[in-house]
């Protein structure tokens, strides 16, 4: 059986079915479709455009992105062509795609955030909406995902904007208390987390004395944070989203199916993958494969049955 055919991993997230519970994460498979050219897009569950803001953006000088002994540090900049071009050029594509598309929406300002998810609401390509609530890209040098208050502001305004589409919102681990940010995206109607973006880092060059990336910091992704990450959504599935039937989309450090099944029973009802994508593009391929038959050898009908179930200490 192959994978695209095998419905003992199919899923359902906020609403959507997936063939399986792999998601392309945002900003590392192209900006939308471009991760075809590498892997048919019928062997994952889902894919997540690049994070989509109002105005275009070049992103940041060279370095942006440099490989490490634990994964990968980036300073991407959020470089895309905008909502409006996005939408006009690019979004279109969507639909004849084999898998369900994930908009990512990212803005200096609440203002910024409103416009590109209610774009994203009025198409009927985009599946899910994904607040990168987690890039410090704001006007005021904040993140949106650092501060409740500054949250639960965002959800006030977005959330009525945002008619047709189930929104998930994604968070840092860099933030602090993840479960208190997740309880303030909950409460201001996220129908979905993402856990986790990447976590703030910096490398600095012996010989140079300066930072590698060109704008100092950057994100570190890769399997440096996955235990950090299968934390993160232990707790907050424990605490916070299993009583409200809240999905979430666990990502950090996948490099193997057994990541993602730690994911999984973790309480992510489905799995991102990045940084591994550089690594091999064929990745997710082997990932799904490797949860098919990890699902069976644990004698039920449905993955979802072990979406939460570790065993206790």
């Amino acid at each position: 059986m192959t994978v695209d055919a095998a419905p003992r991993i199919e899923t359902t997230l906020a609403g959507v079915r997936l063939r399986n519970p792999v998601v392309l994460a945002a900003g590392t498979a192209g900006e939308l479709d471009e991760f075809a050219d590498a892997l048919p897009l019928e062997e994952i569950g889902a894919v997540t455009t690049k994070s989509i803001t109002r105005e275009p953006r070049a992103g940041n000088a060279p370095w942006r992105l440099i490989e490490l002994p634990v994964g990968m540090l980036n300073a991407i900049g959020l470089a895309n062509p905008g909502v409006e071009a996005f939408v006009r050029d690019r979004l279109p594509r969507a639909a004849q795609l084999p898998c369900p598309v994930i908009a990512s929406a990212a803005g200096h300002s609440i203002d910024d955030y409103v416009a590109v998810a209610s774009a994203f609401d009025g198409r009927r390509e985009a599946a899910l909406i994904e607040l990168n609530v987690s890039c410090p890209n704001t006007a005021t040098g904040l993140q949106f995902g650092d501060d409740p208050r500054l949250l639960a502001d965002l959800l006030r305004a977005v959330r009525p904007a945002v008619i047709h589409k189930r929104i998930f919102v994604k968070l840092s681990p860099g933030a602090g208390d993840l479960v208190r940010l997740a309880e303030t995206a909950v409460a201001g109607g996220a129908d979905g987390l993402t856990l986790v973006n990447t976590f703030p880092a910096l490398s600095i060059d012996p010989e140079t004395r300066r930072p590698r990336l060109s704008r100092g910091s950057g994100g570190l992704s890769g399997p440096a944070i996955h235990p950090i990450a299968v934390r993160v959504v232990h707790d907050v599935h424990r605490l916070v989203t299993r009583g409200a039937a809240i999905p979430i989309i666990g990502l950090g450090g996948v490099m193997r199916w057994e990541d993602a099944a730690e994911f999984i029973l973790a309480g992510a009802t489905a799995v991102g993958i990045g940084t591994g994508l550089f690594v091999d593009p064929k990745l997710p391929r082997r990932v799904a494969r490797g949860l098919c038959s990890w699902t069976e050898r644990q004698g039920v009908r449905s993955i979802s049955e072990l979406v939460g179930a570790m065993e206790a200490p």
